[in-house]
């Protein structure tokens, strides 16, 4: 992948001061450590199902322990496990499919599908005279980063709807979380385009949204990925397929019993409670948090298996972006899904409905 000068430097300066987002729970000396790379500035329940295979003892069962590392951006990501300086780290096509229409995606493949299309709305204030993505024309829409996904994810369903994304709106960024709602709440922005799990933060911390319609030709895009090396994948194959099992089996728990779920996930991060809340109050913010994601945990297709990747997702998107890929082969594998899956999948969901704190 060539990188200009400006993308390199981003990358260093995210390494330089990436947040090491270590889960407050002892790590065994003897295991190999995992870097996992995320397109987060501070951790959050948005990747729940990538690290409390940690605590629950997924990734000790497959032989690794895991470190998470917010590098704040996807593109960041990208550069990072390009380079090798993160073993694993979150795909995301709107990123990584230009760089494959320019033949500078790298030596990466996406090999499991962790959160299936389609997460994204638009949310305006209660009482709004805006009710539907046609109303938009002419507004101000605020997004969390012009570097984060529901950016163009927006942008192309908006163009399909006719409605030019560079001259019929204005485009404001408000921050992610609470921030952006505030931003809406407050008159900032006229509406709010943003992604299933923060919009759920932003409903725990009691500010109203209203949702407008999505269209009917919503588009099934935007999934997102576990991504590695294809050296990676090749040298350390076990865990490579250890990491994508403790990440599926972390989701078969998580929708068995979302709640103990977020225990787990607040026993490891408990940075990420709301402030001054209680543990069930805390809980009960992230279950709200993630109640729209975790529908997202299984594929939309009859038949496919946890994290198999739809090639069509790809060519959809591409076509939408009009981007010219011949061939999507150096973009992703699905060899890697029948190992994955090979767990009892009825004794995780047994054994989350009898978890106990």
């Amino acid at each position: 992948m060539n990188l200009n000068r400006r993308q390199w430097l981003l990358g260093t300066q995210a390494f330089a001061g990436a947040l090491l987002l270590g889960p407050r729970i002892a790590g065994a000396q003897s295991l190999r450590t995992l870097k996992f790379g995320v397109g987060l500035k501070s951790m959050s329940a948005t990747v729940i199902n990538g690290v409390i295979g940690e605590a629950l003892g997924y990734n000790k069962a497959e032989g690794f322990t895991l470190t998470a590392q917010a590098l704040g951006t996807n593109a960041n990501v990208q550069i990072a496990t390009s380079r090798g300086d993160v073993d694993i780290g979150i795909g995301v096509p709107s990123f990584g499919l230009p760089l494959l229409a320019k033949h500078e995606w790298g030596p990466l493949l996406n090999f499991f599908e962790y959160t299936y299309p389609y997460k994204w709305d638009v949310v305006v204030k209660p009482g709004s005279r805006i009710k539907g993505y046609q109303d938009l024309k002419d507004k101000r829409i605020g997004v969390s980063n012009f570097g984060a996904t529901e950016y163009p994810v927006t942008r192309n369903v908006l163009n399909t709807l006719g409605i030019d994304p560079d001259r019929d709106v204005k485009w404001v960024a408000v921050g992610g979380g609470v921030p952006a709602g505030v931003a809406l709440q407050n008159g900032a922005i006229d509406a709010l385009a943003y992604f299933d799990t923060g919009f759920g933060q932003i409903e725990a911390s009691g500010i109203a949204l209203d949702f407008l319609p999505r269209p009917a030709s919503i588009p099934l895009i935007g999934g997102q990925f576990l991504m590695a090396r294809k050296e990676t994948i090749d040298k350390d194959h076990k865990l490579v397929v250890g990491l994508g099992r403790s990440v599926a089996k972390a989701s078969r728990f998580i929708l068995a019993n979302p709640a103990a779920g977020a225990r787990v996930f607040l026993e490891m991060y408990p940075e990420t409670a709301p402030r001054g809340s209680t543990t069930e109050q805390a809980v009960k913010a992230v279950v709200q948090t993630i109640s729209r994601r975790i529908k997202l945990y299984l594929p939309p297709y009859p038949g496919a298996k946890m994290g198999s990747i739809n090639v069509k997702e790809f060519e959809t998107e591409a076509k939408m972006d009009n981007l010219k890929i011949d061939d999507f082969g150096a973009f992703f594998t699905n060899g890697l899904i029948d190992e994955i899956n090979d767990f009892d999948a009825a004794k995780i969901e047994a054994d989350a409905r009898a978890y106990k704190a």
